[in-house]
């Protein structure tokens, strides 16, 4: 016991390098929650347009080019796109990584949350445009006032877990040198030579993030579900 305790101590105590870890989770959670953002909002419009496409055959173009970013966004793995975000578009400016990681994931989550939530308006019956129809309602109010909120209590689970796999994949942050929960763990155990625990470190606070969003996100279903009794 003595010995792990020294352990303990020379890992994260001496040189206060347990600031590596609590520096390298801010920026893991600042990436994360604006890259959620920015996921949501593009997903939402390439979602939309996707789907009055296939409803209407309206926005041609518009579904012609979402197709395009969806194809080369899920067709690439996301580390690649984090680097040629940084190395070839960004290149030849100076720019804050952090910026470059939200811009990266952002635009990588956005891709699988349009086709979770096209298929989430997909499933939502004609009957309900309708309905919006005998009340007045044109296509976007409709879609805005009845379909959305539909689409998206049904496509909740879908959204959390891709927003949980959107943090754990923000730990490839490192390859750009940006100091990350993962790189920060990472300059531990270079420090140290001891990889056990500055690792199982890394992966208790992830382990201890994904539980919370995830009772978050049941806490939030029953919720919708109360309502939906009312």
């Amino acid at each position: 016991m003595t010995d792990f305790l020294q352990k303990l101590h020379d890992t994260f105590i001496d040189g206060d390098r347990w600031t590596y870890l609590l520096d390298g989770l801010k920026n893991t959670l600042i990436i994360t929650f604006f890259a959620v953002i920015l996921g949501m909002v593009l997903g939402f419009i390439v979602a939309i347009i996707r789907s009055t496409h296939d409803k209407t055959g309206k926005l041609k173009i518009l579904n012609f080019i979402c197709r395009i970013y969806l194809t080369v966004i899920r067709g690439t793995p996301v580390v690649v796109q984090l680097l040629i975000t940084y190395f070839v578009i960004f290149g030849s400016v100076r720019i804050s990584k952090l910026l470059v990681a939200v811009l990266a994931f952002g635009l990588n989550s956005g891709a699988y949350v349009a086709e979770i939530v096209r298929s989430g308006i997909m499933s939502i019956d004609n009957g309900q445009f309708e309905a919006g129809s005998s009340l007045g309602l044109n296509y976007t109010k409709t879609m805005i006032y009845i379909i959305i909120p539909q689409a998206f209590k049904n496509v909740l689970p879908a959204l959390a877990n891709e927003f949980i796999v959107l943090l754990k994949e923000t730990s490839v942050s490192g390859y750009i040198a940006l100091p990350d929960l993962t790189k920060g763990g990472d300059i531990i155990r270079a420090a140290t030579y001891e990889a056990f625990l500055p690792l199982f470190a890394v992966a208790l606070i992830y382990l201890v993030m994904v539980m919370i969003l995830t009772w978050l996100v049941s806490k939030l279903e029953r919720r919708l579900a109360k309502n939906d009794k009312r």
